[in-house]
């Protein structure tokens, strides 16, 4: 495995930017504190103390020293910073004055439009299972500015618990960095990427994994899922990575939570947007499971889905099929058996009446 990327070591690149996140911390913490960018909690919530947003801005900071000191100047990456700047600028205000979701979706689209229009990271085409897929122009466009917006808004959904996005955040950029180093195409923009976002997301991690002492807030979940949805988009230039497979795989729990959020509230005839205690995790800690727990088995879950990806990418397709139906299956059972798509509660209240 080659442990240079553009002649920077890997090690330093994580290192340099963890610790850049690590210090940067309990500034960030205490300018929250100062500015009432607290996370209150309430009956949606699952923390019971107030507790400080705004992390994201110091993984913001990390990446900007990250791309300082092991990026190269490109059209691409200037669209992605300013393109994370309207994410994360739009994030603080939210943070500190909750903004209204038809205002935060202007903004998307808009970070969204600049690296797809001005960056020119567009999904021109794909092959899966042996079929390749080419898309006109605009379709193209419009595809690849309906998958920013998706993924930011998957990853700011799933922020629910300390520790949850921040992680599988980490898991999705340390399975790109393994990806690429197994193909040996170390030298593209989406490798780098993910090296500084693992250091700086793993920073913040220190300090969100249960008990969490500060919140990535909006200004951090919307960027996170706002860089991921842009090196999903990078690595389908790769020669090798040009299936859907590898991203939906790696991003396949908070995917499989949005939907099941999207139907559940259809079901309920509730509005899409309406936030509720029914995701993934809200089903765990239902089955008694303690944070800590809950984490560690989506963590696991979601690094078996990102075994599969990487058994794809080799060739050994046999072993991700057999792996990837095994994670259906029992993620068919857990929805079967909660409440995260149909409300089993009155099920239950007349199972009670008829033992009385």
């Amino acid at each position: 495995m080659n442990l240079y990327v553009n002649g920077n070591n890997i090690f330093l690149m994580i290192i340099a930017t963890f610790l850049t996140s690590v210090i940067l911390m309990p500034i960030i913490k205490t300018i929250a504190v100062h500015v009432n960018a607290m996370d209150y909690p309430n009956e949606r919530k699952v923390h019971k103390i107030p507790m400080p947003r705004l992390g994201g801005v110091a993984i913001f900071i990390s990446f900007l020293v990250g791309y300082m000191l092991f990026a190269n100047g490109s059209v691409r990456m200037l669209s992605i910073l300013i393109g994370s700047f309207v994410i994360v600028l739009m994030g603080i205000f939210d943070d500190i004055n909750p903004i209204k979701a038809r205002y935060k979706f202007i903004v998307q689209i808009a970070a969204a439009c600049i690296t797809t229009f001005y960056g020119h990271i567009i999904l021109n085409d794909i092959s899966l299972f042996g079929l390749n897929i080419t898309f006109p122009t605009p379709i193209n466009y419009i595809i690849s500015i309906f998958i920013v917006v998706a993924i930011t808004n998957a990853l700011n959904l799933i922020d629910g618990l300390d520790g949850l996005a921040s992680g599988i955040s980490c898991i999705y950029f340390a399975t790109i960095a393994i990806i690429a180093g197994i193909i040996s195409n170390t030298g593209g923009l989406d490798v780098t990427l993910s090296l500084i976002m693992l250091g700086s997301t793993l920073g913040f991690l220190a300090y969100n994994f249960p008990p969490a002492s500060i919140f990535m807030g909006d200004s951090g979940s919307q960027f996170l899922g706002f860089i991921i949805a842009v090196i999903s988009l990078l690595g389908f230039k790769g020669t090798t990575i040009t299936s859907l497979v590898v991203p939906l795989c790696i991003l396949a729990i908070p995917i499989f939570d949005v939907v099941l959020a999207i139907f559940r509230r259809l079901i309920k005839g509730e509005r899409i947007m309406k936030a509720d205690k029914e995701h993934f995790h809200h089903q765990l800690l239902k089955m008694k499971f303690s944070q800590r727990k809950t984490i560690l088995i989506i963590y696991g879950i979601n690094i078996l889905f990102s075994a599969v990806s990487i058994f794809y990418v080799l060739g050994d397709n046999q072993i991700a099929i057999i792996i990837y139906l095994i994670l259906m299956v029992l993620l068919l059972f857990f929805v079967l058996r909660t409440d995260i798509l149909f409300d089993h509660s009155h099920k239950k209240a007349k199972g009670k009446k008829k033992v009385k």
